[in-house]
């Protein structure tokens, strides 16, 4: 592992720098249609590798970003979870969004809330910022239930097109949830 790049611990995760041996288990979830439901497409190795490079590559630059996530003693790699630049123009950038995502066998264990309360306490405490945002697609269910479990908010208003997907994909709209340093450190002080 890389010293440089932060290393966070839960109760049961280790949100860690990626390896090698993380790229097949990471292509085998893009590729699986149940994880990849509310993307345009699952991705190639190809398509997938490029991704966790652009991932590595980010983290390797700022020293944290979208973790590999293991399980000691059960799994070394069940996808990721961590902090990242939003890469578009949209009404809410410039912006720093949590995000996660996980193999299926690894549903519905909380660990998405788990690691993404320990990604927020990073990100409000470690790395100072004033929000993170989290988006979705607006009819992903389970990803929306993590973002309030984590105490984010949803304001209608906030819904947008986003912007990398064509007119009238069945993607387009997206749901932006917030939530300001102020108010976290209010509910974890």
């Amino acid at each position: 592992m890389d010293d440089l790049v932060t290393t966070l611990t839960t109760k049961r995760l280790i949100l860690r720098p990626w390896k090698e041996s993380d790229l097949a288990p990471f292509a085998a979830l893009n590729a699986d249609p149940r994880v990849m439901e509310f993307f345009p497409s699952p991705l190639s190795r190809q398509e997938s590798d490029a991704l966790a490079k652009r991932i590595y590559e980010n983290i390797e630059k700022q020293s944290w970003g979208l973790w590999a996530v293991s399980i000691p003693s059960i799994a070394d790699f069940i996808g990721f979870i961590g902090l990242a630049k939003v890469p578009y123009e949209a009404p809410f950038t410039p912006a720093i969004e949590i995000g996660w995502r996980l193999a299926f066998d690894h549903w519905n264990k909380g660990y998405a809330t788990e690691g993404a309360k320990e990604a927020l306490r990073y990100g409000f405490q470690e790395l100072m910022l004033d929000e993170i945002v989290s988006i979705t697609f607006i009819k992903n269910r389970r990803s929306r239930k993590v973002m309030e479990k984590i105490g984010l908010h949803h304001h209608p208003g906030d819904d947008f097109d986003h912007p990398r997907l064509i007119e009238n994909h069945p993607l387009k709209r997206h749901v932006l949830y917030r939530l300001k340093a102020q108010e976290w450190a209010l509910k974890n002080s």
